[in-house]
């Protein structure tokens, strides 16, 4: 099989099975754990039909590589993974690009991507733009929260317990809270 036909794998991450999915123009997907293994397997193979459980290449290691880093509160960078974004609307697009630029330790709210891509009033856009994004980590959804200082959604298994956790996360390896979390109960 060739090295960069569509696959599928797991990983091992500091907060428990992830998947991730590739094609021969970068990946496809990442899907972050479920409940059991056998969930996360489910939904990896739902969301990239046709893809083979194949020992990951070079360009997919890297990424395992990152992401499993990143989880595990390390610095790590991952705007150079390569995604394929092929069927992913042009506002998904945008939004992406504007949330894969927030460093990690920080937020923005749905109202500033909105601004940030030019749709200034469309924060519910992104917001919806985000709950189908297919690439969480990579793509780091978990950085954006509602204006009014709470999380706002998270359509990852675990809801915005697991939002909150990927903050946590990154905020001890960053050495700062995001204010957002001071005095409102969320923070450990």
């Amino acid at each position: 099989m060739n090295a960069n036909a569509p696959g599928i794998t797991l990983f091992e991450t500091a907060i428990g099975v992830c998947g991730i999915s590739w094609s021969e123009r970068g990946i496809t997907g990442v899907q972050l754990p479920a409940a059991r293994e056998d969930l996360t397997w489910a939904r990896l193979r739902r969301r990239a039909r046709g893809a083979r459980e194949v020992p990951a290449p070079p360009y997919v290691a890297t990424a395992i590589d990152g992401i499993t880093a990143l989880l595990a509160g390390e610095d790590a960078d991952l705007s150079a993974i390569e995604l394929d974004l092929t069927g992913v609307e042009q506002l998904d697009r945008r939004v992406a690009e504007a949330a894969r630029e927030i460093p990690a330790g920080e937020t923005l709210t749905y109202g500033e991507i909105a601004s940030r891509i030019g749709a200034p009033g469309e924060a519910r856009d992104v917001g919806a733009a985000l709950g189908r994004n297919r690439f969480p980590i990579i793509v780091p959804c978990h950085r954006v929260v509602a204006a009014n200082g709470t999380l706002g959604g998270f359509s990852a298994p675990g809801g915005t317990r697991t939002k909150l956790r990927l903050l946590e996360i990154e905020r001890r390896a960053h050495g700062s809270a995001p204010a957002l979390f001071e005095g409102d109960g969320l923070a450990a």
